[in-house]
């Protein structure tokens, strides 16, 4: 299952030869007016790969789609296949492990800046290592989330000690966020194409090259930076850091469909929920930032 979503690539979305081209076979089948995905240009699923097991499923229809939404999640020994149940699974998983990482975070260990940077980088290392993996690796992602979690809680301690109730405002943003871009996603009120990938990608490339300038003003003596963090600049600035935590967050809910539609292997699952943590936790800091900015 390929990803666009560029949050530390996430290349354990692409499979190579194993498992790039589920329903492979299925673009022949297209052509007599199948599988209305296979004519479509960089389309993963349509590609031709040899010795892919999963090449000649059927994608589903709709009305399976349904059934599999509220039916239970299908074990290996059933089918084999990436269910809704599956994701939302994994995903609790992932998202409670970075809860009991904030918790640890929060109040059992020191309030110390030093151990929130060392527990992002080994959040960013862990996740570094998924994201060229083959195949998702649990306790990998479950680390991550482990670490994410301690960072998250020191910083969310330090903000909440300048912002008091700050980090709660954070979350029911980052809520908010999620829940208007799964019903703007479920209604079709935004279509993930090609050209909106492409805008959505320039502009996150735009962001980050930006934001990186920014530190090396700090780095080299600068109090303010570009100006970024604080004032208008910093609010304008904020707003775009969380419309592109939206827009990766529509490419999850992308990849998540095409997986279930496709039949991809249920350990997919996996990297579908690693997806949406990293989406959520990088809307939930620039809503900590927009906050901070806004109650300065």
């Amino acid at each position: 299952m390929r990803s666009s979503n560029p949050v530390f690539s996430r290349r354990g979305f692409t499979r190579g030869d194993s498992y790039a081209g589920f329903g492979a076979q299925n673009a022949q089948g297209a052509q007599q007016g199948g599988n209305p995905y296979a004519q479509q240009a960089g389309n993963p699923y349509a590609q031709p790969q040899g010795g892919n097991p999963y090449a000649g499923q059927q994608p589903l229809t709709p009305e399976q789609m349904e059934q599999m939404y509220a039916g239970p999640a299908a074990g290996p020994a059933q089918t084999g296949r990436m269910t809704m149940d599956d994701v939302v699974m994994r995903t609790a998983m992932t998202l409670g492990t970075v809860v009991v990482g904030a918790v640890l975070g929060w109040f059992a260990l020191p309030d110390h800046l030093g151990l929130a940077v060392g527990a992002a980088l080994v959040a960013f290392v862990l996740a570094m290592i998924q994201s060229f993996k083959r195949t998702p690796v649990p306790a990998l992602i479950l680390g991550y989330g482990i670490f994410e979690g301690v960072f998250l809680g020191v910083l969310s301690k330090a903000y909440n000690d300048q912002w008091q109730g700050a980090p709660v405002q954070a979350v029911l943003g980052t809520m908010a966020v999620f829940a208007g871009m799964l019903i703007a996603y479920r209604t079709r009120l935004i279509r993930v194409t090609a050209r909106y990938q492409r805008i959505g990608m320039a502009i996150a490339i735009g962001f980050l090259v930006a934001m990186v300038v920014n530190l090396l003003f700090y780095a080299f003596g600068s109090s303010d930076g570009l100006g970024l963090s604080t004032g208008p600049l910093g609010i304008v600035f904020c707003l775009i850091g969380i419309g592109l935590g939206a827009f990766f967050l529509s490419l999850d809910f992308k990849q998540i469909e095409d997986g279930i539609r496709f039949g991809a292997p249920q350990q997919e699952s996996w990297l579908a929920a690693f997806g949406l943590t990293l989406s959520l936790v990088w809307i939930y800091l620039e809503m900590l930032r927009l906050i901070s900015i806004l109650r300065d």
